[in-house]
């Protein structure tokens, strides 16, 4: 099985993954949970233990595509790996980081993942130490994942990111919840994945509301939700 959540922020909303854990003991290692961005467990040297033992501890396997606050030194000193066809940091045996750009198949599903985004309260950050500028995606990083798209036909199951394009920040239930990130730089960036790529359903998180906004797209904070359902499990 394979389910999406929002943003977990490290321990912060880690409870979510902990009270899911418990209404399904059915779960195995071979069932997924992707974590849409915010994953925020491996944020600095001195918790890094404390907070990846909560995680490895799931019964599950955790996936989950990079928002915008992460430690990204932290995650980058992994070696990349290929997982199910596409690039991953694999953090433990349960625990892995799909990369931007990238396309997985996992259970007979195809996933495109970009992770991402602008902190708006970089402001009041250090960078290097609570703020990482490789928060934002590349150009680089963009072409990457238009190459992998193009050997698919440009047609994939599911696309999951941390922020969304302009077409999907358009519904009402996100625009009123969505501020200034409206004119930040990666919601035009991922405008090109909506304009020409072809799927079934895209999830993502960072906005911090649960939301089907149409039966294109969903945004998560607190649901866990069956990849290719709506309903909350």
């Amino acid at each position: 099985m394979i389910y999406v959540t929002g943003d977990t922020h490290g321990l912060e909303d880690f409870h979510k993954l902990h009270l899911f854990a418990g209404k399904h003991p059915e779960l195995t290692i071979n069932d997924y949970v992707i974590v849409a961005g915010d994953f925020g467990a491996i944020w600095s040297e001195r918790t890094l233990v404390e907070n990846l033992r909560y995680y490895t501890e799931l019964p599950f396997t955790v996936l989950f595509v990079d928002g915008n606050h992460e430690n990204f030194d932290l995650i980058n000193s992994y070696p990349v790996e290929i997982w199910n066809g596409g690039k991953v940091h694999k953090i433990k045996p349960n625990v892995i980081h799909l990369m931007r750009g990238q396309i997985f198949e996992i259970e007979g599903k195809t996933i495109f993942t970009f992770g991402g985004a602008t902190s708006i309260d970089r402001d009041f950050r250090i960078e290097g130490r609570s703020w990482w500028s490789q928060e934002l995606p590349t150009y680089e990083e963009l072409d990457e994942g238009i190459a992998n798209l193009k050997q698919y036909g440009n047609k994939v199951d599911y696309i999951i990111t941390h922020s969304c394009g302009q077409r999907a920040l358009m519904y009402p239930k996100l625009r009123i919840h969505a501020g200034v990130k409206i004119a930040c730089p990666e919601s035009h960036l991922l405008s090109n994945f909506e304009d020409v790529v072809e799927f079934k359903h895209w999830y993502f998180g960072h906005f911090h509301i649960d939301a089907q906004l149409s039966d294109k797209y969903t945004v998560l904070m607190n649901n866990i939700v069956k990849l290719g359902e709506y309903d909350e499990y």
